[in-house]
């Protein structure tokens, strides 16, 4: 259970932060693939498909998704990965966003050939030596050599799965069953059972590696606070950047899936996502929300 700041439950009626004297402002927290489409005012993919991802490509959600690299960097104590890694020959990113992860991850492996992949090109052309970019989708046929990560894997190798729990959590009762940022929650979650994509518990992750034949499989998972309400001084920071974060995370998750998947229309769906971004403002709101990491060994070859 994360503890509440008692400072925050002070004056109740002072219900979001900038009230309350805490600054969560941007100045205290610093080809065919390149097809796409636009809606809603944003950039979104469309090479391979508009169904394959449903979030913005443009210059404003890449500064996003930087950011949440640094909040998953707090939440998980600063590691890049759970798998115990020594000095790993080839590391495969799938999924690489702006590449900030694969970037890391080669600077702390230098030994390693790091290869991320994704649907967008819109990763940065200065990379580590040892560091590169491919488009692929990885639902389709691989240019890698088989389609299953475990056949990917050599020998003793480690696959790690890493996933957003959507959800809308809370310890204390604060947050009800139609407050804006649990509606909001709800809606995705079912846009994303619709279209065949359901949000992965830890069960369901450990079990895709189970099928596959991984061996040592651990389990993981961090609480990521709505706002500096935690007493927790290291809560109080990650919560204070998930704030920030939720200034443009709620449209950035909700607009295509509330539009396309829901059938809204975009003025109602615009409507929810703000309601939701201002909930999480509200300081007696003491909602988190929950990551996974999962990660598998493959059998060594018997002798």
């Amino acid at each position: 259970m994360i503890e509440v700041d008692p400072t925050v439950l002070e004056n109740p009626r002072d219900d979001d932060y900038d009230s309350s004297g805490y600054d969560t402002s941007t100045a205290s927290l610093t080809s065919s693939v390149n097809q796409y489409v636009f809606e809603n005012g944003r950039r979104y993919h469309s090479y391979y498909g508009t169904d394959k991802y449903l979030m913005p490509t443009d210059e404003k959600e890449q500064d996003r998704l930087d950011l949440h690299h640094e909040i998953m960097r707090l939440a998980w104590d600063d590691k890049l990965h759970e798998a115990p890694l020594s000095e790993p020959h080839r590391i495969l990113d799938i999924g690489t966003g702006t590449g900030i992860w694969a970037i890391e991850m080669a600077d702390n492996y230098p030994m390693a050939e790091v290869t991320g992949t994704d649907l967008s090109p819109i990763q940065p052309n200065w990379v580590p030596a040892n560091c590169r970019f491919e488009v692929d989708d990885a639902m389709l046929n691989w240019t890698f050599k088989e389609v299953k990560p475990r056949s990917c894997t050599v020998p003793g190798g480690h696959v790690e799965l890493c996933e957003n729990a959507i959800t809308a959590s809370c310890d204390d009762g604060s947050v009800k069953p139609d407050n804006p940022a649990k509606v909001y929650i709800d809606h995705l979650r079912a846009a994303l059972t619709k279209m065949g994509r359901p949000p992965p518990d830890l069960e369901f992750m450990k079990s895709l590696l189970e099928k596959a034949g991984f061996e040592d499989i651990k389990v993981f998972q961090v609480k990521e606070p709505m706002g500096p309400w935690p007493k927790d001084p290291r809560l109080k920071r990650l919560g204070a950047m998930v704030l920030l974060h939720s200034d443009t995370s709620f449209e950035s998750y909700g607009m295509a899936a509330f539009t396309r998947i829901l059938g809204m229309e975009p003025d109602k769906a615009r409507e929810m996502c703000e309601a939701a971004r201002l909930a999480a403002r509200n300081k007696n709101y003491h909602m988190y929300g929950q990551y996974y990491r999962v990660y598998g060994r493959k059998p060594a070859v018997k002798q």
